[in-house]
């Protein structure tokens, strides 16, 4: 099966362990194959995981790259207890990630990390919210 990708000018992918940049116009690509393929505004970098959940995402994404995810699994759950701890009504996203791991299923698992990081959010934003009642 064929992933067909159309990159703007300056926009970059990850595809396997290349960083690929469109220098030209916009172009498009035809990838045939398996390898891990990441557009760029679905990129973590370490310096914008600035919370938990970001971290948590960069780190099931080094998953999704890596030829040996197994090499971040510690990093992962020490993260997720972390989470939970913090955020107990966060399990449900917590657990959804897991599975999707344990079954292969990286891509996904980075999908259900970024709504993660989007469910955070809203509870920072309520704490913020209610601080400011105070």
């Amino acid at each position: 099966m064929s992933l067909k990708v159309e990159l703007k000018h300056g926009e970059r992918i990850i595809l396997g362990d290349c960083l690929i940049t469109n220098e030209g116009g916009r172009t498009k690509l035809r990838i045939d194959g398996e390898a891990p393929i990441l557009r760029e505004k679905d990129i973590m970098t370490p310096e914008a995981a600035d919370s938990v959940a970001k971290r948590i995402y960069l780190t099931v994404q080094a998953m999704y790259l890596s030829r040996t995810p197994a090499e971040h699994h510690t990093a992962y759950f020490q993260l997720v207890q972390d989470l939970i701890q913090a955020a107990p009504s966060t399990l449900q996203f917590v657990e959804s990630i897991n599975n999707k791991i344990l079954t292969g299923s990286m891509y996904k698992a980075l999908k259900d990390a970024k709504a993660l990081i989007d469910y955070e959010q809203g509870l920072i934003a309520n704490a913020q919210r209610g601080a400011s009642v105070l």
